[in-house]
C-alpha cells in the first residue's frame, strides 16, 4: 500500500529551525519526484519545494529560498525539508507528495503516473 508519512513539524518561535521528515513505502519512491506543499488556515496548498527523482534538480518558491533545504535518501525512502530562520508566515500543514505535483518536466521522474499525498505535519511559528 501506497504510503507517504510526514513528521517532525512543531511549534517553535521566529529564526528558529525545523527538519521535516517523510517516510515513504509501498511504492519505488526513487523513481518519483517528490516534495512538500503547505497550506496556511483560509489559503489554499501551495508549493513549497520540489526534487527530481535523484535529488539532481530542486526548485523553491521564492519565499523560502536560501533558508529551506529539500533533500532526500533514496536508500531509506525519505524525504526531507530543513527549514531555517522561520518566519510566523511559514505557519501551516505541510504536505509530503510524489508524483505529478513535483514533477517540473518529465526527465523528473522515471516514473511520472500518479499523485500521493501525506497526512500533513502541523508547522506553527510564533512571533
Amino acid at each position: 500500500q501506497a504510503q507517504l508519512v510526514e513528521s517532525g513539524g512543531g511549534l517553535v518561535q521566529a529564526g528558529e529551525s525545523l527538519r521535516l521528515s517523510c517516510a515513504a513505502s509501498g511504492r519505488p519512491w526513487n523513481s518519483y519526484a517528490m516534495g512538500w506543499f503547505r497550506q496556511a488556515p483560509g489559503k489554499e496548498r501551495e508549493f513549497v519545494a520540489v526534487t527530481s527523482w535523484n535529488g539532481g534538480h530542486t526548485e523553491y518558491v521564492d519565499s523560502v529560498k536560501g533558508r529551506f533545504t529539500i533533500s532526500r535518501d533514496n536508500a531509506k525512502n525519505m524525504l526531507y525539508l530543513q527549514m531555517n530562520s522561520l518566519k510566523p508566515e511559514a505557519t501551516a500543514i505541510y504536505y509530503c507528495n510524489a508524483g505529478a505535483s513535483s514533477s517540473r518536466a518529465d526527465y523528473w521522474g522515471l516514473r511520472n503516473e500518479g499523485d500521493y499525498w501525506g497526512q500533513g505535519t502541523q508547522v506553527t511559528v510564533s512571533s
